[in-house]
């Protein structure tokens, strides 16, 4: 009785520091780092007060906003971190090919089937590796976290999608328990410990590699990366100063550059947290 108490604390605990992992980041990402600058001004104004820090307030969620949203700032941000694991020489062969989800839609209404969001590359490269015959066995990492969609498990939306593609069903395994890139870490260790499987390529988008790589280090397995999904290529950097026109419209606000940059925050954020957390 005592320890099924404890394992449900344990569990409440581990949603509880999840849920605060994915709210309090929101508040450092532009947008809503401009918001609660806004907000602080907003209140100042209303009580009358700090003038100057109200102007101060504006001032730098304007600048935040313009800055996050500028094509240098944004692919100079996603550049430091995709380019980092870029293979020099051809990807050598491996014992599995572990695939990290965050790729996929659930097929709830109207959807006819899953869906395939922008990391979806991560799903067709792992699929062309096996057919390249870089492994016998692909590993599909991700479970789904009950308030962030209703459906299946990640691991099963790219077990349907990986067969679609022709990889038969005998050649995939699933992690459908992990909500986070720590516990896909962990719950691969006890699958290739089991399957005695030492050597594996990694498979995520080319922004989430650094610290996917760090942690699967960490958890003593050698990982090989294998980076897709790149956002930012030799072309899109030709592209800042290919003419006028494109430098002055890579100086002006896009919503598409406001993405990249926060999700290049998000994982400077996240290899700071799962630093002092002892994870990296």
């Amino acid at each position: 009785m005592r320890f099924t108490i404890f394992n449900r604390l344990l569990s409440q605990a581990k949603m509880s520091f999840l849920f605060l992992s994915k709210l309090i980041p929101l508040f450092l990402y532009p947008i809503g780092l401009a918001c609660v600058l806004s907000i602080a001004a907003l209140i100042l104004m209303l009580l009358k007060r700090y003038f100057v820090v109200q102007q101060i307030l504006v001032a730098t969620s304007v600048l935040v906003l313009l800055l996050a949203s500028n094509g240098w700032v944004s692919k100079f941000l996603a550049l430091s971190l995709e380019w980092q694991n870029i293979p020099q020489k051809e990807i050598p062969n491996a014992e599995a090919i572990v695939l990290l989800g965050g790729a996929t839609k659930s097929a709830s209404f109207p959807r006819p089937m899953v869906d395939i969001s922008e990391e979806g590359d991560r799903i067709i490269y792992a699929a062309k590796l096996y057919q390249d015959g870089k492994a016998p066995l692909i590993i599909a990492a991700g479970g789904r976290i009950a308030w962030r969609g209703s459906g299946q498990p990640e691991s099963k939306d790219m077990e349907q999608l990986l067969e679609l593609m022709g990889v038969p069903p005998w050649a995939i395994s699933q992690d459908s328990k992990s909500l986070n890139t720590y516990q896909n870490a962990v719950n691969v260790r006890k699958i290739l410990e089991e399957k005695k499987i030492e050597k594996v390529l990694l498979v995520t988008s080319a922004m989430h590699m650094p610290r996917s790589l760090m942690i699967f280090k960490k958890q003593g397995i050698e990982a090989i990366p294998a980076p897709t999904d790149f956002l930012v290529s030799e072309g899109d950097l030709e592209e800042l100063t290919v003419s006028t026109e494109a430098i002055i419209l890579n100086l002006l606000p896009d919503v598409r550059n406001l993405e990249v940059s926060t999700k290049a925050i998000k994982e400077y954020i996240g290899i700071v947290v799962y630093r002092l957390r002892g994870w990296l």
